[in-house]
């Protein structure tokens, strides 16, 4: 199913069966890192460009935001494991990337950056998206639902402004994408709760996000 909301600020589809059961595993061995959310979001992250079809690694490891996106950890250069040459090469992340670039009509060698994330409930409420409402500084991001253990919550919340309700809200369940355009739309996610207390509980979620070259013309 694609979705479309005027201008295709929103699309929705879905990876095939065997695109999840190739990713979903790996994020069983994401580290832990020193950031502020360390403890909580273990996350592996890289660059790639997708060109002709295959996925090439820029073998760049480094992400920052400036405060003015990012209040929670803004102008912070954080440092992370690379995702695993093994995910990066395996065609269900060669599918994610295809369906990435053909959904927003991006040119051949498009840079794409790659969050693996887990997000562990270890606090009675824990934090999806710490920082709030917000929008990341691109023109396109994907939202990837891997996997869910044991919580509830996590849901995804779309917004046409800063300071309005939520027009959309949905839980990502295994392969739902979720495509908008991060210049026109903000998003939020609810915090993530175990269900049964004591018992690991967690959600996997890929967030692919890109910027269009700057020297494209656009009619």
């Amino acid at each position: 199913m694609m979705l479309h909301n005027r201008e295709t600020t929103l699309q929705l589809t879905k990876l095939s069966e065997n695109a999840i059961a190739q990713l979903a595993p790996s994020f069983s061995k994401l580290p832990s890192t020193e950031h502020a959310d360390g403890k909580y979001r273990l996350r592996r992250y890289s660059v790639i460009q997708f060109k002709g079809g295959q996925v090439i690694d820029l073998q760049k490891n480094e992400f920052m935001q400036t405060d003015d996106i990012n209040r929670f950890q803004g102008n912070v250069v954080r440092q992370f494991e690379p995702v695993e040459k093994s995910t990066l090469e395996c065609e269900g992340m060669r599918e994610i990337c295809q369906v990435f670039v053909e959904a927003n009509k991006l040119s051949d060698g498009q840079e794409i950056e790659i969050h693996q994330i887990r997000i562990s409930a270890i606090y009675d409420e824990t934090q999806v998206a710490p920082e709030g409402v917000h929008q990341d500084g691109f023109e396109h991001i994907a939202l990837i639902g891997m996997g869910r253990h044991n919580v509830e919550g996590g849901d995804i919340m779309l917004y046409n402004s800063f300071n309005e309700a939520p027009f959309f809200r949905k839980v990502l369940q295994n392969g739902e994408i979720a495509m908008l355009a991060d210049n026109k739309l903000w998003h939020n996610a609810t915090p993530i709760k175990s269900v049964i207390d004591g018992q690991e509980g967690y959600m996997d979620v890929f967030v692919l996000t890109a910027k269009e070259a700057v020297n494209e013309l656009h009619s």
